[in-house]
């Protein structure tokens, strides 16, 4: 009720002005703050991590591995300054994500790379060789 009758007292014209859909035009280019979307694979040789990260380069992004746990994470920050203008809204762009995945013990740790191609984050996460399976066969009976 109190939202309704603060929308009555201003008047429409300030409501439009004021009001998140009058600047969602501007904001069109502004990335979400969800994480990224990810698609894991595998293989008999290795398991292979897809992250959707469009708009950012590959300096944008971290990679850390620690105690088995792969983290992939970026933070940026944007902010322009006019100061030839007085700013009745203004807006910081700041966006970031985390994401964390458990290794399984299977994983050749020492040989893991990671490559960056048209907005898609792949890492080739190599099992060791002890681990690799071969592939089943079919064994005919004599």
């Amino acid at each position: 009720m109190l939202a309704r009758m603060n929308r009555e007292s201003v008047p429409s014209t300030w409501d439009d002005i004021f009001n998140d859909g009058f600047f969602s035009s501007f904001n069109l280019g502004r990335q979400s703050a969800s994480c990224p979307a990810v698609n894991i694979m595998e293989d008999e040789k290795e398991f292979r991590i897809d992250v959707a990260v469009p708009g950012l380069s590959k300096k944008d992004i971290n990679i850390d591995l620690e105690d088995d746990v792969l983290t992939i994470s970026s933070e940026q920050r944007h902010e322009k300054e006019d100061k030839n203008r007085r700013f009745m809204r203004r807006e910081f762009s700041y966006n970031s994500f985390k994401r964390s995945f458990q290794l399984p013990d299977t994983i050749d740790q020492d040989n893991i790379k990671a490559s960056h191609e048209s907005g898609i984050l792949s890492i080739q996460l190599p099992k060791r060789k002890e681990v690799v399976q071969k592939a089943s066969k079919q064994i005919d009976i004599a």
